[in-house]
């Protein structure tokens, strides 16, 4: 891509996110959401592949949809109660196809065909920043409107992105495509849990990034797409498939690692407010999701493919190492005694 183009696209994505997580009222968050659709466009086609432009077809049409549902149900509820501003949301109606509309851009069950399709056409790079900074905007605003929502169908859209996230990614083989049943169960996680501690959501997401940003990362740097080429990229970089495999685990929210930590507080918060149902249903259900980063962690670290590989053997190449990469898995593995501080802060 031309410089001048990547650089408008990049301060585009800035821009479009920060007018929306700082406006109030909206219609400068309709656009600032607008901003960020036509932005990333580019970046997911890109590579000029036929799978890329479906992909950017299928992210712009969802997309659009969405917007145009968040338009309506401003408009809506502006028409009943005169106020445009996005914490004054009251008309049940307008609180209904909000709720749709943030389910659609987040790709929440059963909004969530779009997100697989469109992360397997993009690139690791460009599906990094579908899976964290395109999130962020719309779960900005559900936490801004999570009082005026519906807590039953919030805890609906929750159990059911749990389970579908957990149940459909036990088949794939490709990385990303995991990544994105991933996602979707991790934010049926925090969709549990936002009608009653919105601080409690938003640290939930933003240790999701920092393990998924670690996750991307890492693939990037050994090239893997999917599991047959995962198997045999131990050569190449031995270490970082060891801190790989842990920083799978951690976003499998297995203990004494990081990503235990939203997910012991969500159970605990739940617990709290008389949600024991829902707590354990989630808990059982993010059992499935275990398997497969378990399955991910296997051919990360195995030495050697247990059946015939088509693929040559990858030697260790002399490759400068990648700080930022290294910093974010130590994060990802090593924040868990820091619960103290996290739950003073919720």
């Amino acid at each position: 891509m031309n410089p001048h183009a990547k650089l408008i696209t990049s301060l585009s994505l800035v821009a479009g996110t920060s007018i929306t997580i700082s406006s109030n009222h909206w219609i400068t968050a309709w656009t600032g959401l607008e901003i960020n659709t036509l932005a990333i466009i580019p970046l997911i086609s890109k590579p000029h592949h036929p799978r890329a432009i479906e992909a950017a077809i299928k992210y712009f049409l969802t997309q659009s949809t969405a917007s145009a549902l968040i338009l309506f149900s401003s408009m809506a509820n502006a028409w009943h109660t005169g106020q445009w501003d996005i914490t004054q949301l009251s008309h049940p109606t307008s609180c209904l196809v909000l709720t749709m509309a943030i389910a659609i851009k987040l790709g929440l069950v059963p909004f969530h065909f779009w997100f697989p399709e469109v992360l397997q056409g993009s690139s690791l790079t460009t599906a990094l920043l579908l899976s964290t900074l395109m999130k962020l905007p719309p779960i900005t605003l559900l936490l801004m409107t999570s009082q005026s929502l519906n807590p039953a169908l919030l805890a609906s859209l929750a159990i059911s992105s749990t389970l579908i996230g957990g149940w459909t990614g036990l088949n794939q083989t490709q990385t990303r495509k995991i990544l994105a049943f991933s996602s979707i169960s991790h934010l049926g996680w925090m969709v549990a849990v936002i009608t009653y501690s919105p601080k409690l959501t938003f640290l939930t997401f933003l240790l999701y990034t920092l393990m998924t940003t670690a996750i991307f990362l890492s693939l990037n740097q050994i090239k893997v797409l999917k599991l047959s080429t995962m198997l045999i990229s131990w050569t190449k970089t031995p270490m970082l498939n060891a801190t790989l495999m842990l920083t799978l685990l951690s976003l499998a929210g297995l203990p004494p690692l990081t990503g235990f930590m939203p997910k012991w507080l969500i159970i605990q918060e739940l617990t709290k407010q008389e949600m024991t149902p829902t707590a354990t249903i989630i808990t059982m259900l993010s059992l499935l999701g275990l398997f497969f980063y378990l399955r991910l962690a296997y051919h990360s670290t195995i030495t050697l493919p247990p059946n015939s590989s088509n693929h040559m053997k990858l030697w260790r190449t002399n490759k400068t190492s990648n700080t930022t990469t290294a910093i974010l898995i130590a994060l990802s593995t090593s924040l868990l005694p820091l619960s103290p501080l996290m739950l003073t802060m919720t």
